[in-house]
C-alpha cells in the first residue's frame, strides 16, 4: 500500500485520546504482520486502547525505530469546513484530523515497513506507535518499559511529529501540576470572616507570574526557542458553589515547560515556599488553610541530543539537510532519550502552525519529502548501519 492509501484509512479512525484506538491498532498490526513483519501489542489497562512495536528484518541486533502516536486532539467546538474524520484533497493538501499531527508519518512509515519486508535488511527496521501522547506522553511509558527490558534497544529513534521535514535536535520538558487552595467557607455577608480559597489562588497565580517574570530576565536562555527561556502558564481554575458562599475550595491547574538547563524540580520546591508563605497569611483567621501542590501524570522530559551526535548527521544526510532547529512543542523522544538512552531526534512532515486546528492538513510535498527520507533510511539499513 502507498502512504496516501494508508492515511485515508487512518484518518477514518476517530482516534481522540478519549476514545480507544484498537481498531486503528489491530488494523495497523495485520497490515504489518501479513507483511512478514513481527508485532508486540502493549494494551492499557482497560483493554480498549494499546501500543505497538513491531520490527522489520533481524530480531539480533539493534536498528532504527520510528515513533509516532495514534491520538488525534478532539474536534468539537472547532469550525471545520471539511469533514475531520475523512480525508479531502484540495489545492496539493490533505485535509483531517491527524494529517499534521501526526497520522502522515505514521502512515509513511507504515508504508516503509511494507517496503522493508520486501528487502534483505542486514539493520532492522522498528515501528514503535503509541496512546495518549496529546494527554502527556501517557502511552508510550509502557513502550519504554518494554524496551528497558528488551535484549535490543534502537540504536537511533526518529520521531516524526511535524517539523516541516527539518531535523529537530530540542524540546522543553514538561512538568503540569495541580495546586489545591484550602480555605474556609462562609456565608458571603460575612466574607471577612471566611477564608476564600479563590483569593488564596489569586495570590498564588501571582507568584507564579513573578517566577515567570524573573526566569524571562534572569534564567537560562535559548534562542533555537522561540520563547527561549522556561514558562509557567495556568491553565484552568475550578472553584465556587454559589456567589453567595464564600468558596473554601478552588483547584489551580498549572505547568511548567522548562529548559534542560533548569531544574524543574527546584521550581517546583520554589513555588511550595512561595504557597507556605501565603498560607501563613490565612491560618490566623482559618488554621485549616493550606495549599498543596501534587504533580500530576501529564509530564515528561526535554529532548536534548548534541548537534555532533551520530543520529543527527544520520538524518541529515537522509535528507540532505545541512541545520537544524528546537520545536516548541514535547514528544516521547524526551522518554527515550532520558529512560532508554536511545539517541533521537524528531523530524515530520507538516507544521505545527496546522496542528489542533480545523481544517488541519498536510502538503503532498511533506508527505513525499518523508517518503523520499525513509525510502534513503531503506537503502541505508539494506548496507547495515549497525
Amino acid at each position: 500500500m502507498k502512504t496516501i492509501e494508508i492515511l485515508e484509512k487512518l484518518i477514518c479512525f476517530d482516534t481522540i485520546s478519549a476514545n480507544p484506538n484498537l481498531n486503528l491498532i489491530n488494523w495497523c498490526a495485520a497490515l504489518i504482520e501479513d507483511a512478514g513483519g513481527d508485532v508486540t501489542l502493549i494494551p492499557d489497562p482497560t483493554g480498549k486502547k494499546a501500543n505497538l512495536y513491531a520490527t522489520i528484518g533481524p530480531q539480533d541486533r539493534a536498528g532504527v525505530m520510528l515513533s509516532g502516536h495514534t491520538d488525534v486532539v478532539p474536534v468539537e467546538g472547532q469550525a471545520w469546513t471539511k469533514p475531520p474524520f475523512e480525508l479531502t484533497l484540495e489545492d496539493g493538501k490533505y485535509f483531517g484530523r491527524g494529517t499534521c499531527d501526526m497520522k502522515g508519518f505514521v502512515a509513511s512509515a507504515l508504508a516503509a515497513g511494507l517496503h522493508a519486508a520486501k528487502r534483505d535488511l542486514h539493520t532492522p527496521l522498528h515501528l514503535a506507535f503509541s496512546y495518549d501522547e496529546e494527554i502527556g506522553c501517557i502511552g508510550v511509558r509502557s513502550l519504554v518499559d518494554m524496551l528497558r527490558d528488551a535484549p535490543f534497544t534502537p540504536a537511533f529513534c526518529i520521531v516524526g511529529e511535524p517539523t516541516s521535514m527539518q531535523v529537530a535536535v530540542g524540546h522543553k520538558g514538561k512538568m503540569a501540576a495541580k495546586a489545591t487552595m484550602i480555605g474556609r467557607a462562609g456565608h458571603s455577608a460575612l466574607a471577612p470572616m471566611a477564608v476564600n480559597a479563590i483569593y488564596m489562588a489569586v495570590d498564588f497565580i501571582n507568584v507564579l507570574r513573578k517566577v515567570q517574570d524573573q526566569l524571562a530576565i534572569e534564567g537560562a536562555q535559548d534562542t533555537d526557542y522561540s520563547v527561549p527561556y522556561t514558562t509557567l502558564h495556568v491553565g484552568k481554575i475550578n472553584a465556587g458553589v454559589a456567589l453567595n458562599i464564600v468558596p473554601d475550595r478552588c483547584e489551580v491547574l498549572f505547568e511548567i515547560r522548562s529548559l534542560n538547563e533548569d531544574n524543574p524540580n527546584a521550581l517546583m520546591d520554589k513555588l511550595r515556599s512561595h504557597a507556605d508563605d501565603i498560607t501563613k497569611r490565612y491560618q490566623s483567621i482559618a488554621p485549616e488553610a493550606a495549599i498543596v501542590i501534587e504533580p500530576t501524570p501529564n509530564t515528561y522530559p526535554g529532548l536534548s541530543t548534541p548537534e555532533e551526535a551520530t543520529v543527527v548527521q544520520f538524518v541529515k544526510s537522509l535528507l540532505g539537510a545541512n541545520d537544524t532547529m528546537k520545536v516548541a512543542f514535547g514528544t516521547e523522544g524526551g522518554l527515550f532519550s532520558s529512560q532508554l538512552g536511545i539517541p533521537t531526534v524528531v523530524c515530520g512532515p507538516g507544521s505545527m502552525d496546522q496542528g489542533h486546528k480545523p481544517d488541519e492538513f498536510v502538503s503532498i510535498d511533506q508527505l513525499a519529502k518523508c517518503d523520499m527520507m525513509l525510502v534513503n533510511l531503506l537503502s541505508r539499513l539494506e548496507e547495515g548501519i549497525t
